[in-house]
């Protein structure tokens, strides 16, 4: 019971750590890299740096999926082994 009762913490910990990166982790890239670095270091123009941050934000949700994806695949199979040892 304990150890079940402790997977799922682990593993709501684990989500709600990938839900906040996915939330301010692609608006906060989005922003930044607007002012900074496409409008700030390239002198880019307002439309073009929309459109190229907006693509820093995409690709920025894909990796922190792809990142969650393999969390929870490496924690599931280590789960999967630990009961099975039992």
């Amino acid at each position: 019971y304990f150890r079940n009762e402790g997977s799922l913490t682990s593993t709501l910990r684990t989500l709600l750590f990938f839900t906040a990166l996915m939330i301010t982790l692609p608006v906060g890239l989005y922003f930044s890299s607007k002012a900074y670095i496409f409008e700030g270091s390239l002198g880019m123009s307002d439309r073009d740096s929309y459109f190229y941050a907006a693509i820093v934000a995409v690709v920025t949700v894909h990796v922190v999926l792809a990142l969650f994806v393999y969390v929870a695949w490496n924690e599931g199979s280590r789960q999967w082994r630990e009961g099975k040892q039992d």
